[in-house]
């Protein structure tokens, strides 16, 4: 019967059944039927507020009836409701069909339209010359037997608002009246009419925080932007461009006075101008999108169109955005397409159902993270993937993201043991489902976002990771450098004393540094977990880990590759990150510290002042080592160039305690030569060794195969930059 259906939440045509609809028991013309549980009385008017007639109770509590014999043709109405303690109109939903089904079939034709589609959508629509405004929801849920829409607009009761189902498996329904800022959720019954936990909007664009986990009416488009000069602005070419980033975790950066993490609006301001004072061109966020563990540092999101609600509304992190570009600072996000976590209210078996996830194990649950993964293989889930990947770019106006865990969506035998893992068709280990999806991903942002940039954080040498589609790549903009970093750091934590047996380690990044467009990244995951911070990595006594320090970072800026470093390694952070307060500000009263900070500053203007640094950063022709093997030394030297502007840098690092006095270097070019930087400079708390300050004139005495050389004083522990004044 009727009322058993409604009653408990299992109808599945509502569409069908209520509203108003033809009299099929007489034949001729039609009945008008509401489903008002709790009702006493239920007039019908005209949208215009003309009375129609009075419903009739026809049978338990909730259903009435009103037969219109001389109605013909549909019209449209609202209900003027009696409770026990109250009274309301309310437009009913089941006379908005049109507007329900609106746009599923086009979602099909660009991912985007899922976000512009599916989820809590604010429309209004004009009737009978009345405008009507609510929120259209739409859930994919094609397994379930039954869904409703469950809110604070009808005490969370699944009973009152039953979902339509399409062909394609979207359950909709447009609610006359609902506006932003109300919490929703989705009742869903599996397969064999199990209630499951409700779940939140897959879709939703703003969530709640524990412990209800709910989504919340939200509305996109209320935001005004002020960034047009710097969208306008933004050239397509991002190799040939300056890159200097700042990875930061939002909610441990700073606090306030009560060890509260800031708000989106309260970190504009903060962030933005020490961002800009410190002279990066980009910050990272580390996962921003909503997650219920704040733990995971963002990398398990349950909510992939939201910002988290920790810090703000939707419109907060648009300001917050909108600030870092109004003042010339891009903004990348870290996003999450590998694997999703198992809470309840989320994704997993969400209609019942492995909707998202691969079902097999093998292939659908992550043993490092203990979360599932998404089945690549299914068109639903990549076009849900790339359409949370452009509303980011879309109604965020963000300029770049990061993907995480790469390699662990290429390999099924990633962090697995045979017999652990399910070969592919060729009885191979690549995941060609996961390749085919980054390769739309990639091509989806770039056609309808080209100033935008991808950036692959893959830890393995899967080929061409940085290349283009088209000529087999993967598609990404950039590439981690993850081999560099661990290289590099396994160098420097080495006692100076024995670094000669380790040259190879400093050096061995040139050898492929061509094969990717590469970003030298020293990021979250090497100040964490028992590694200690990166000062602390160093060895010696205080003064030497802080030289060692500044001459590394300064051999970062020198190598070619775009630039990335942590939050709090720009002063030299004594402790290890954590993710529950902020960072150590406190050892900016100190002058090593202090020396560290005006370091990462000047590096980043001179970065910026000498188109040599980042030009031509992946070029080959571009590049040499002026001298690579003089282990005995740890010396390095490297040539910077842009040869159609007769432009050179040379870089020298000294990474041993010893200052090397008249250390001979040979140059390509005959002139005179100056030290643009030291970072031995008692400014940064360095020894303030001299490398004779005069400038150097070079000789005709050939040296390491040059036909030219210059005469330096090296200082311990340091990286010099040197560049031709005269020629």
């Amino acid at each position: 019967m009727l009322i058993d259906e409604l009653n408990n939440a299992r109808l599945i045509r509502p569409f069908e059944v209520l509203g108003l609809q033809p009299d099929r028991e007489s034949g001729s013309g039609h009945v008008l039927r509401a489903w008002l549980p709790g009702a006493r009385a239920v007039k019908a008017l005209t949208l215009k507020g003309k009375e129609i007639g009075e419903l009739k109770q026809v049978e338990g509590d909730g259903l009435f009836e009103l037969h219109l014999d001389k109605v013909k043709e549909p019209f449209h109405y609202k209900f003027s409701v009696t409770y026990q303690d109250s009274q309301l109109d309310i437009i009913d939903p089941y006379q908005f069909r049109d507007e329900a089904y609106y746009g599923l079939n086009t979602m099909n034709e660009d991912p985007a339209n899922i976000y512009k589609t599916l989820g809590a959508q604010l429309i209004e629509v004009e009737v009978d010359g009345v405008k009507v405004t609510g929120t259209k929801f739409a859930v994919y849920a094609p397994s379930a037997t039954c869904v409703s829409v469950i809110g604070d607009f009808n005490f969370w009761d699944g009973r009152r608002h039953p979902m339509a189902r399409s062909l394609l498996g979207h359950w909709v329904l447009f609610v006359p009246g609902l506006g932003a800022g109300l919490r929703y959720k989705f009742e869903i019954k599996d397969p064999q009419g199990n209630r499951l936990p409700h779940k939140a909007d897959p879709v939703g664009f703003y969530h709640e925080q524990y412990p209800s986990f709910a989504s919340i009416i939200s509305d996109q488009h209320s935001y005004t932007w002020h960034d047009q000069a710097w969208q306008k602005s933004q050239l397509n070419n991002k190799l040939e461009q300056p890159l200097s980033i700042y990875e930061l975790h939002f909610g441990s950066w700073r606090r306030d006075g009560e060890g509260k993490p800031l708000s989106y609006r309260a970190m504009a301001k903060e962030l933005m101008e020490y961002v800009k004072a410190m002279g990066y061109t980009h910050i990272e966020l580390m996962p921003i999108m909503e997650h219920p563990f704040s733990g995971s540092w963002g990398y398990q999101p349950t909510g992939l169109f939201a910002p988290t609600s920790r810090y703000g509304t939707i419109d907060d992190f648009k300001y917050f955005v909108d600030t870092m570009h109004q003042n010339g600072i891009g903004v990348i996000l870290d996003w999450v397409p590998a694997h999703f976590p198992t809470d309840a209210f989320g994704l997993a078996r969400f209609d019942g159902t492995c909707l998202y996830e691969y079902e097999d194990p093998r292939r659908g649950w992550h043993p490092d993270w203990n979360s599932l993964i998404y089945d690549f293989g299914r068109d639903t889930v990549r076009r849900f993937l790339i359409a949370s990947a452009l509303i980011w770019l879309d109604y965020y106006h963000i300029d770049g993201l990061r993907v995480d865990a790469v390699a662990s969506m290429l390999y099924w035998d990633y962090s697995r043991k045979a017999g652990e893992w399910v070969p592919n068709v060729d009885g191979g280990n690549i995941n060609y489902e996961a390749v085919s999806f980054i390769k739309w991903f990639n091509e989806e942002v770039y056609k309808k976002y080209p100033h935008a940039m991808t950036i692959a954080e893959e830890s393995t040498a899967f080929t061409g990771v940085s290349r283009p589609t088209f000529t087999g790549g993967l598609g990404f903009g950039f590439k981690w450098n993850m081999g560099w970093m661990h290289d590099s750091l396994q160098y420097m934590s080495t006692d100076p004393f024995f670094r000669k047996y380790h040259h190879g380690e400093m050096s061995f990044s040139m050898i492929y540094a061509y094969n990717e467009n590469f970003i030298l990244s020293i990021s979250h995951d090497e100040v964490t977990h028992g590694k200690h911070s990166l000062l602390y990595k160093m060895p010696g006594d205080e003064w030497q880990q802080a030289a060692n320090l500044r001459a590394y970072l300064s051999f970062q800026y020198a190598h070619p590759g775009k630039k990335l470093n942590f939050m709090g390694t720009e002063f030299g952070q004594t402790s290890e990150w954590n993710v529950d307060s902020q960072l150590d500000w406190w050892l900016l009263k100190f002058d090593k510290h202090r020396g560290v900070h005006k370091l990462i500053r000047d590096l980043n203007e001179l970065y910026r002042k000498q188109p040599a640094l980042w030009r031509n950063d992946y070029d080959p022709k571009c590049f040499y080592w002026l001298d690579v093997n003089d282990a005995d030394h740890s010396v390095f030297a490297m040539l910077r160039s842009l040869p159609e502007e007769d432009d050179e840098i040379i870089a020298v690092a000294n990474f041993t305690p010893v200052p090397y006095i008249a250390y001979r270097l040979g140059v390509p070019k005959p002139g005179t030569y100056e030290v643009i930087f030291n970072s031995d400079d008692k400014q940064y708390w360095g020894s303030g060794y001299g490398t004779g300050n005069e400038d150097k004139v070079a000789s005709n005495i050939s040296w390491q195969n040059q036909y030219h050389s210059i005469v330096l004083d090296l200082p311990p522990l340091a990286t010099i930059l040197v560049k031709r004044v005269k020629k």
